[in-house]
Order: structure tokens, then sequence, then C-alpha cells
């Protein structure tokens, strides 16, 4: 599980607009190599886990469920998968 730090860095990169929501995003952004971190709600899928662990990326899985976290997001839907783009740091 992962710490307050890696949801403390999410927030932070949500300020800055660097961080692609969804897991349809992400898994776009992964099969063009460019991805370089991965946060996961507490609740994601297990599928959906398994096929972001297999491309072997930075992955943070939040205490936090999807509704709460697409509430972080500032998104009115629940959010399970959050990614920040390679070079965005």
């Amino acid at each position: 599980m992962a710490g307050k730090d890696d949801l403390n860095e999410l927030k932070k990169l949500l300020k800055e607009d660097k961080i692609i929501i969804g897991t349809s995003n992400t898994m776009k952004k992964l099969r063009a190599n460019k991805v370089s971190k991965v946060w996961l709600s507490a609740n994601v899928p297990v599928e959906v886990k398994n096929d972001i662990i297999g491309y072997g990326v930075d992955i943070a899985t939040l205490d936090v469920p999807n509704d709460e976290l697409g509430v972080l997001c500032k998104k009115q839907f629940s959010v399970s998968v959050a990614s920040l783009v390679k070079g965005e740091k």
C-alpha cells in the first residue's frame, strides 16, 4: 500500500495539470511507453491492476477508494486509475 507521500505527490501533480485520468487513457499511454507512474484506487478491479503491472511501471496503490479519488481529482465520477506522462515531473 502507498503512503501519504504518494497521495501528496498526486495532489501536487494534479494542481500542475500533469496527470492523465482514467483506465483507457492510461492504457493507451502505457502501450505507447509514455507513462512513468500510475496511481490506483484501493478498490481498482484486479484485472486492471494486473494489466498495468505487466507494463513494469512504478505503481502506487492508494488507501482511498475510487469515489474518493474522483473527488480528489475534481471529477464528478469515480476514478480508479491516474497516471503521470513521462517527462512531466
